[in-house]
Protein backbone atom coordinates (compact mmCIF):
# COMPACT_ATOMS: atom_id res chain seq x y z
CA UNK A 1 0.00 0.00 0.00
CA UNK A 2 1.08 3.47 -1.44
CA UNK A 3 1.88 5.85 1.65
CA UNK A 4 -1.10 8.67 1.93
CA UNK A 5 0.57 12.14 1.00
CA UNK A 6 -0.25 14.91 3.56
CA UNK A 7 0.38 18.13 1.23
CA UNK A 8 -0.03 21.89 2.49
CA UNK A 9 -1.42 24.35 0.40
CA UNK A 10 -0.49 27.77 0.10
CA UNK A 11 -2.11 30.22 -1.58
CA UNK A 12 -0.46 33.44 -2.89
CA UNK A 13 -1.96 36.56 -3.20
CA UNK A 14 0.89 40.24 -3.84
CA UNK A 15 3.48 37.78 -2.65
CA UNK A 16 2.26 37.00 0.55
CA UNK A 17 0.59 33.71 2.14
CA UNK A 18 -3.60 34.57 2.19
CA UNK A 19 -6.45 32.49 2.87
CA UNK A 20 -10.09 32.51 2.38
CA UNK A 21 -13.59 31.09 2.90
CA UNK A 22 -14.82 29.41 -0.31
CA UNK A 23 -12.67 31.41 -2.15
CA UNK A 24 -14.11 34.68 -0.08
CA UNK A 25 -13.11 37.26 1.96
CA UNK A 26 -8.97 36.45 1.94
CA UNK A 27 -6.69 37.68 4.72
CA UNK A 28 -3.06 38.11 4.43
CA UNK A 29 -1.14 35.50 7.15
CA UNK A 30 2.44 35.58 6.34
CA UNK A 31 5.58 35.14 4.96
CA UNK A 32 5.41 31.99 1.82
CA UNK A 33 8.91 30.93 1.81
CA UNK A 34 9.26 30.95 5.28
CA UNK A 35 6.11 29.11 6.14
CA UNK A 36 6.88 26.94 2.82
CA UNK A 37 10.16 26.05 4.65
CA UNK A 38 8.78 25.08 8.38
CA UNK A 39 6.08 23.27 6.82
CA UNK A 40 9.27 21.16 4.73
CA UNK A 41 11.01 20.52 8.13
CA UNK A 42 7.60 19.66 10.22
CA UNK A 43 7.82 16.57 7.81
CA UNK A 44 5.55 17.66 4.78
CA UNK A 45 5.31 15.16 2.08
CA UNK A 46 4.96 17.55 -0.64
CA UNK A 47 3.87 21.75 -0.78
CA UNK A 48 1.50 23.26 -3.34
CA UNK A 49 1.57 26.74 -4.26
CA UNK A 50 -1.63 28.97 -5.86
CA UNK A 51 -0.74 32.22 -7.25
CA UNK A 52 -4.35 32.67 -7.02
CA UNK A 53 -5.07 35.78 -8.45
CA UNK A 54 -2.57 35.36 -11.45
CA UNK A 55 -5.33 33.83 -13.95
CA UNK A 56 -8.41 36.71 -12.95
CA UNK A 57 -6.01 39.11 -13.74
CA UNK A 58 -4.36 37.95 -16.77
CA UNK A 59 -1.00 37.42 -15.80
CA UNK A 60 1.64 35.04 -15.13
CA UNK A 61 3.11 33.68 -12.15
CA UNK A 62 5.27 34.96 -9.31
CA UNK A 63 8.47 32.89 -10.86
CA UNK A 64 10.74 35.09 -7.70
CA UNK A 65 8.39 34.00 -5.23
CA UNK A 66 8.69 29.81 -6.40
CA UNK A 67 12.38 30.31 -6.81
CA UNK A 68 12.26 31.44 -3.47
CA UNK A 69 10.42 28.73 -1.87
CA UNK A 70 12.01 25.99 -4.34
CA UNK A 71 15.80 27.22 -2.49
CA UNK A 72 14.14 26.85 0.88
CA UNK A 73 12.41 22.76 0.44
CA UNK A 74 13.48 19.42 -0.91
CA UNK A 75 10.16 18.01 -1.37
CA UNK A 76 8.45 17.40 -4.10
CA UNK A 77 6.60 21.10 -5.13
CA UNK A 78 3.55 22.05 -6.97
CA UNK A 79 2.97 24.99 -8.41
CA UNK A 80 -0.12 26.70 -10.04
CA UNK A 81 -2.10 30.02 -11.05
CA UNK A 82 -1.50 31.80 -14.80
CA UNK A 83 0.01 28.84 -16.17
CA UNK A 84 -1.79 28.87 -19.70
CA UNK A 85 1.47 27.96 -22.21
CA UNK A 86 4.08 25.06 -22.48
CA UNK A 87 6.60 27.89 -22.06
CA UNK A 88 4.78 29.27 -19.04
CA UNK A 89 5.07 25.54 -17.49
CA UNK A 90 8.67 25.12 -18.56
CA UNK A 91 9.45 28.56 -16.73
CA UNK A 92 8.09 27.54 -13.48
CA UNK A 93 10.31 23.97 -13.71
CA UNK A 94 13.32 26.07 -14.32
CA UNK A 95 12.48 28.06 -11.42
CA UNK A 96 12.28 24.86 -8.93
CA UNK A 97 9.22 23.33 -9.22
CA UNK A 98 8.78 19.67 -9.92
CA UNK A 99 5.24 19.34 -10.99
CA UNK A 100 3.13 22.28 -12.85
CA UNK A 101 -0.97 22.51 -12.09
CA UNK A 102 -3.14 23.82 -14.46
CA UNK A 103 -6.75 24.70 -13.86
CA UNK A 104 -8.64 27.55 -15.40
CA UNK A 105 -6.22 27.60 -18.79
CA UNK A 106 -6.39 23.98 -19.24
CA UNK A 107 -10.60 24.00 -19.25
CA UNK A 108 -10.10 26.92 -21.94
CA UNK A 109 -7.87 25.33 -23.84
CA UNK A 110 -7.34 21.18 -22.65
CA UNK A 111 -4.36 20.88 -25.52
CA UNK A 112 -2.15 22.74 -22.41
CA UNK A 113 -2.56 19.01 -20.77
CA UNK A 114 -1.19 17.36 -23.62
CA UNK A 115 1.10 19.21 -24.61
CA UNK A 116 2.67 19.57 -21.35
CA UNK A 117 2.88 16.05 -20.60
CA UNK A 118 4.44 15.51 -23.84
CA UNK A 119 7.26 17.95 -22.83
CA UNK A 120 8.02 17.08 -19.80
CA UNK A 121 6.06 13.84 -18.60
CA UNK A 122 3.01 13.22 -17.24
CA UNK A 123 4.12 12.97 -13.95
CA UNK A 124 4.66 16.43 -14.40
CA UNK A 125 1.21 17.52 -14.91
CA UNK A 126 -1.42 18.42 -12.14
CA UNK A 127 -5.08 19.55 -13.28
CA UNK A 128 -6.91 21.18 -10.78
CA UNK A 129 -9.91 21.07 -11.23
CA UNK A 130 -12.42 23.97 -8.58
CA UNK A 131 -15.85 22.15 -8.74
CA UNK A 132 -19.39 23.36 -7.08
CA UNK A 133 -21.97 21.04 -6.42
CA UNK A 134 -25.29 22.41 -8.14
CA UNK A 135 -27.50 19.45 -8.60
CA UNK A 136 -28.26 16.76 -11.01
CA UNK A 137 -29.40 17.93 -14.53
CA UNK A 138 -28.72 17.16 -18.36
CA UNK A 139 -26.28 18.69 -18.94
CA UNK A 140 -24.27 18.14 -15.55
CA UNK A 141 -24.98 14.56 -15.13
CA UNK A 142 -22.92 13.85 -11.62
CA UNK A 143 -24.70 17.25 -10.05
CA UNK A 144 -21.18 18.84 -9.52
CA UNK A 145 -19.99 21.52 -12.20
CA UNK A 146 -16.31 23.05 -13.30
CA UNK A 147 -15.79 26.54 -12.19
CA UNK A 148 -13.04 28.77 -13.33
CA UNK A 149 -11.51 31.98 -12.35
CA UNK A 150 -10.76 31.14 -8.84
CA UNK A 151 -14.69 29.75 -8.55
CA UNK A 152 -15.93 33.37 -10.19
CA UNK A 153 -17.32 31.74 -13.41
CA UNK A 154 -19.32 28.83 -13.87
CA UNK A 155 -18.35 26.23 -17.15
CA UNK A 156 -21.25 24.31 -17.68
CA UNK A 157 -18.75 21.12 -17.78
CA UNK A 158 -19.66 18.48 -15.85
CA UNK A 159 -16.61 17.86 -13.02
CA UNK A 160 -17.02 13.65 -13.33
CA UNK A 161 -16.40 14.11 -17.42
CA UNK A 162 -13.59 16.30 -17.02
CA UNK A 163 -11.74 14.33 -14.59
CA UNK A 164 -11.89 11.70 -17.17
CA UNK A 165 -10.89 13.90 -20.37
CA UNK A 166 -8.02 15.20 -18.24
CA UNK A 167 -6.71 11.39 -17.64
CA UNK A 168 -6.55 10.55 -21.29
CA UNK A 169 -5.36 14.10 -22.25
CA UNK A 170 -2.37 13.07 -20.06
CA UNK A 171 -2.35 14.49 -17.00
CA UNK A 172 -0.63 12.70 -14.52
CA UNK A 173 -2.45 14.00 -10.91
CA UNK A 174 -5.92 15.73 -10.68
CA UNK A 175 -6.15 17.93 -7.27
CA UNK A 176 -10.12 17.79 -6.87
CA UNK A 177 -11.09 20.84 -4.77
CA UNK A 178 -14.50 21.33 -3.27
CA UNK A 179 -15.67 24.95 -3.32
CA UNK A 180 -18.37 24.49 -1.31
CA UNK A 181 -16.32 23.29 1.57
CA UNK A 182 -13.33 25.03 0.97
CA UNK A 183 -11.68 26.97 4.59
CA UNK A 184 -15.05 25.81 5.82
CA UNK A 185 -13.45 23.11 8.30
CA UNK A 186 -16.43 21.05 7.97
CA UNK A 187 -14.36 17.69 6.53
CA UNK A 188 -13.89 17.50 2.48
CA UNK A 189 -16.58 16.86 0.06
CA UNK A 190 -16.38 12.88 0.01
CA UNK A 191 -18.69 12.41 -2.15
CA UNK A 192 -17.12 14.17 -4.69
CA UNK A 193 -13.50 12.94 -3.93
CA UNK A 194 -14.58 9.63 -4.30
CA UNK A 195 -16.62 10.05 -7.27
CA UNK A 196 -13.40 11.23 -9.44
CA UNK A 197 -11.05 8.78 -7.43
CA UNK A 198 -13.04 5.94 -8.78
CA UNK A 199 -13.43 7.10 -12.14
CA UNK A 200 -9.88 7.31 -12.96
CA UNK A 201 -6.47 5.64 -12.55
CA UNK A 202 -4.62 8.35 -11.34
CA UNK A 203 -3.57 9.73 -8.08
CA UNK A 204 -6.32 12.22 -6.83
CA UNK A 205 -5.63 15.04 -4.21
CA UNK A 206 -8.18 16.12 -1.75
CA UNK A 207 -8.56 19.67 -1.47
CA UNK A 208 -10.71 21.90 0.28
CA UNK A 209 -12.32 21.66 3.79
CA UNK A 210 -10.24 19.74 6.34
CA UNK A 211 -11.12 20.45 10.07
CA UNK A 212 -9.09 18.18 11.55
CA UNK A 213 -6.60 15.19 11.15
CA UNK A 214 -9.69 12.74 11.13
CA UNK A 215 -11.35 14.53 7.69
CA UNK A 216 -7.87 13.98 6.47
CA UNK A 217 -8.20 10.34 7.44
CA UNK A 218 -11.91 10.13 6.08
CA UNK A 219 -10.33 11.82 1.86
CA UNK A 220 -7.85 8.70 2.26
CA UNK A 221 -10.38 5.67 2.81
CA UNK A 222 -13.99 6.69 2.41
CA UNK A 223 -13.11 9.51 -0.14
CA UNK A 224 -10.27 6.98 -1.49
CA UNK A 225 -7.82 9.97 -2.31
CA UNK A 226 -4.14 9.48 -2.64
CA UNK A 227 -3.15 12.71 -0.75
CA UNK A 228 -5.21 15.24 1.43
CA UNK A 229 -4.51 19.05 0.96
CA UNK A 230 -4.52 21.07 4.10
CA UNK A 231 -4.16 24.86 4.81
CA UNK A 232 -6.42 26.38 7.26
CA UNK A 233 -5.51 23.70 10.30
CA UNK A 234 -1.83 24.26 9.40
CA UNK A 235 -1.78 28.13 8.66
CA UNK A 236 -3.39 28.59 12.26
CA UNK A 237 -1.59 26.43 14.33
CA UNK A 238 -3.99 24.13 15.10
CA UNK A 239 -2.17 20.91 14.26
CA UNK A 240 1.40 20.28 12.98
CA UNK A 241 2.20 18.11 10.21
CA UNK A 242 2.93 15.36 13.15
CA UNK A 243 -0.24 15.75 14.35
CA UNK A 244 -2.07 15.00 11.73
CA UNK A 245 0.13 11.74 10.56
CA UNK A 246 -0.20 10.43 13.77
CA UNK A 247 -3.83 10.70 13.82
CA UNK A 248 -4.13 9.13 10.36
CA UNK A 249 -1.87 6.28 11.24
CA UNK A 250 -4.21 5.49 14.45
CA UNK A 251 -6.85 5.12 11.85
CA UNK A 252 -4.69 2.68 10.54
CA UNK A 253 -3.76 4.65 7.02
CA UNK A 254 -0.06 4.57 5.78
CA UNK A 255 1.65 7.96 6.14
CA UNK A 256 5.10 8.58 5.91
CA UNK A 257 6.79 8.93 8.49
CA UNK A 258 8.53 12.55 9.81
CA UNK A 259 12.26 12.01 8.96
Amino acid sequence: MLSKRVIPCLDVRDGKLTKGIKFQGNVDIGDPVETARLYYEAGADELVFYDITASSEGRGIMLDVVDRVAREIFIPFSVGGGISTVEDMRAVLLAGAEKISVNSAAVKNPDIISQGAAAFGSQCVVVGMDVKHVGVSEHIPSGYEIVIHGGRKAMGLDALEWAKTVEALGAGEICCNSIDADGAKTGYELTLTRMIAEAVTIPVIASGGAGNPDHMADAVTTGKASAALIASIVHYDEYTIKDCKDHMAKRGVKVRDIW
